[in-house]
Order: structure tokens, then sequence, then C-alpha cells
């Protein structure tokens, strides 16, 4: 079941033609990575400090069907798509928020896959209480996360 992050398209995240310049996705996918963890009672930032884990994308995937633009809503919807041993892989999709009595519109979809490793880059085991978390919600069994909404108005390029 898929986590939702809200952002606002800001100025700075667009380019001359106010849409939205493509590496930006990545950074929403990252936000929404962070986010659903949060939506978990995790933290990434607890990840790394407190079981010296970092999770170095190692394969980034985006397709792109339709520009956003300065001051759109947008939805970035994040599940855990694989969990096998040290390696785990996200899925996205980035929509536009619906106006009125329309549909959400999706914009882009795509995966990011990772390595738990430790500071000297060395695969190592995701901690327990993570690794039962996202295979609760891969699951989809209800009361941990469900279809989760957080509201950001900016999107951070570094993890909290």
């Amino acid at each position: 079941m898929p986590v939702t992050t809200q952002v606002r398209v800001r100025y700075a995240e667009t380019d001359q033609m106010g849409i939205v310049y493509y590496a930006n996705y990545l950074v929403w996918f990252e936000l929404g990575r962070v986010e659903l963890l949060r939506s978990l009672g995790l933290a990434y930032s607890q990840l790394e400090t407190d079981h010296q884990c970092i999770l170095p994308v190692v394969d980034a995937h985006c397709r792109y069907r339709s520009p956003a633009r300065y001051d759109d809503e947008v939805l970035i919807e994040t599940w855990p798509a694989l969990l096998r041993g040290s390696v785990i892989k996200f899925a996205y999709r980035i929509l536009r928020k619906a106006r009125g009595g329309e549909q959400h519109e999706l914009l882009a979809e795509g995966e990011t896959v990772h390595v738990v490793c430790d500071d000297r880059l060395d695969r190592k085991s995701l901690p327990a209480r993570y690794e039962a978390a996202l295979r609760t919600l891969m699951a989809g069994e209800p009361g941990e996360s469900g279809r989760k909404t957080h509201s950001r108005t900016t999107a951070s390029a570094k993890p909290s």
C-alpha cells in the first residue's frame, strides 16, 4: 500500500519554461522514501545514527508521462516493492493533485534500488524493526500504514 506525500512545486524546481526539471523527480522519490519510513514510526536518520546503516541508490528509473509545472500540487506515492536480503526496491508514482471533479493525473512513475550498507559500503542486514515494518506494508496489512498522506511545502535533498 502506498504512502502519499504532498508537495507544491516551487519556482526553484522549474526550468525556464515553468516545467519541473527532470532531476527533481528523483529528489521527490527521496522525500517519499523518508516520509514512508516516518509514517511507520521509523526515521531515516536513526537508521544511520543508531544502526550505522546507509541505503545507497544502486539503480534508479523514472518514466515521465506529463510535465509538472510551477505551483502544481503534487502527490508522491511511495511503497516498498521488494525486500530481499540487503536489497530494497521502492516504487513511486508522481501525480498532479486533482482539481474539482477531475482525477489525479499521472506525471511520472519509477523505482529506486538500494543496498543496505555500513559506512565502508559493506553489505549488512536491515535492522529487524525496519524489515518487519516494510514487510507489513508490502503485505498490505491494515493498521500499519494504509494510504497515509503527508504534506510538505518544500522538498529536501537530505534525508531527515
